[in-house]
């Protein structure tokens, strides 16, 4: 008698299993996001456009706060020194010293490039998007080189306001993304992030340099290596202003 409640009793506990699964599978991302910024950083990085008949370098500071504030400021080459960006929350805005004005991106412009790269001002703005607008499912599980790497699917909610079909993240059991891939409504991979170089900076493993392509310009692609990195610091919430974007004092 007891082995005919066998199988309902499988069957009711396989939500359980499913949404145990959902909540590690966050879990995962959160704690990805949150060892690469930490609750606050300060960063000084190397940004690399390139296409195939030129090259473009800049060297940027940025600092972040929590998961709504950053700002990045150009200080090399001296002729886009002072260019900022600006995030608080769900805005964004950008200053140019050449015609001093601070602009804030408008939601229509949030897919378009920032400074020029493979990144857009979605990438930058809202890391945390992806946890708010998400649902993550652990595609596959892997050792590579000593190292557990959880592959991740990530789909985003009927009503989020994203224009990606869907994400698959490789997180390492370090909390390390060593790949990113975006895909449209359609399926097809449009972009993807590749963690170049993994080492210890400012106290934590992190990726150090990472190269984003587009699926259909492999010639063109954008690097970002990190030259120096601080966890952890007392960050004043005037950093975070648009007075400090346009006349920097903090």
């Amino acid at each position: 008698m007891k082995k005919r409640y066998l199988l309902p009793l499988l069957l009711l506990a396989l939500p359980a299993f499913a949404a145990e699964e959902e909540r590690d599978a966050t879990q995962i991302v959160r704690d990805a996001i949150d060892h690469w910024r930490g609750l606050t950083s300060y960063t000084v990085m190397t940004m690399v456009i390139h296409r195939p008949d030129w090259e473009r370098s800049m060297t940027m500071e940025a600092w972040t706060k929590g998961d709504d504030h950053s700002l990045v400021r150009v200080i090399e080459p001296k002729k886009d020194r002072g260019n900022g960006t600006l995030t608080d929350e769900n805005s964004m805005w950008t200053f140019s010293p050449k015609v001093n004005r601070v602009i804030k991106v408008p939601s229509s412009m949030m897919g378009q490039s920032w400074m020029g790269s493979d990144f857009s001002n979605k990438d930058i703005a809202r890391a945390d998007d992806i946890i708010d607008q998400y649902d993550h499912t652990i595609l596959s599980t892997e050792v590579v080189d000593d190292m557990e790497v959880f592959r991740i699917e990530s789909i985003p909610h009927e009503d989020a306001a994203v224009v990606w079909g869907s994400e698959v993240l490789a997180i390492r059991d370090d909390h390390v993304v060593i790949e990113h891939a975006f895909y449209d409504q359609d399926g097809e991979l449009v972009k993807k992030l590749v963690s170049l170089e993994i080492e210890e900076m400012g106290g934590r493993t992190i990726a150090s340099r990472q190269r984003m392509v587009k699926t259909d310009e492999p010639d063109e692609w954008t690097e970002i290596a990190v030259d120096e990195v601080e966890y952890e610091i007392d960050l004043k919430d005037s950093v975070f202003t648009l007075s400090n974007l346009r006349n920097p004092r903090d």
